[in-house]
């Protein structure tokens, strides 16, 4: 369990607020408006109503104590870049802030953030890919090379054992899990068999799943 700042309770920090609680993590939300902090209580160990760009109301929440710093604003980039700046400054470990253009990226690093989420970007990758193949269910990027992905076993597998399909020799991919009735084994073995109608998750640069998979 860690210690999670939360500041900004838009559309976006109230879902990080909502997954951060599904993950028992404990949560202190801050925001100017009232209507966000209330909405997103259920969710959150601590709230605050409060500015964010004024360093003093953020000198009593006692940054250095959180594990991590999110900065969520989504509607006033300047409020972002100056939260980011007063966290560092205030001694934050780490600072993770949202950057909706690929110029606020760069600002946001050099202003001190540690890292920069880009929901939009990550969200039009996701349903490019998505959209690409029926067989794909979901898609999980590791780096420019290298990605996740859960994929409907075709008919031709069905019956067939991993080591029989030699995906790892053909094709350079790793079988990391089977999806069956919607639950996710990670125990796979040799003589682990595939069945049309389930899912597998597989670790591989993405042109050799596109090629493995027909796509």
């Amino acid at each position: 369990m860690r210690s999670i700042l939360l500041i900004g309770l838009g559309r976006f920090g109230k879902h990080i607020a909502r997954e951060l609680n599904e993950l028992n993590h404990q949560v202190m939300a801050v925001d100017v408006s009232e209507e966000r902090i209330n909405a997103a209580l259920p969710f959150v160990t601590n709230a605050q109503i409060g500015d964010s760009t004024n360093g003093i109301f953020l000198s009593t929440l006692g940054i250095p104590s959180f594990d991590v710093c999110i900065v969520a604003i989504g509607d006033n980039f300047q409020n972002s870049l100056e939260t980011v700046y007063l966290l560092k400054e205030l001694g934050a470990r780490k600072v993770i802030a949202r950057a909706s253009r690929g110029m606020q990226e760069k600002f946001l690093l050099n202003n001190g953030a540690d890292e920069v989420v880009y929901p939009e970007k990550q969200l039009a990758a996701w349903t490019a890919i998505r959209c690409t193949s029926e067989h794909i269910l979901d898609y999980i990027e590791l780096d420019e090379e290298n990605s996740i992905f859960e994929m409907a076993i075709p008919e031709a597998w069905n019956g067939k054992t991993v080591l029989e399909l030699e995906l790892r020799r053909k094709y350079d991919i790793n079988v990391l899990g089977v999806r069956v009735n919607g639950k996710l084994s990670m125990s796979i073995r040799p003589n682990t068999v595939m069945y049309s109608g389930n899912s597998v998750l597989v670790l591989g640069e993405q042109q050799a799943v596109q090629k493995c998979f027909c796509i």
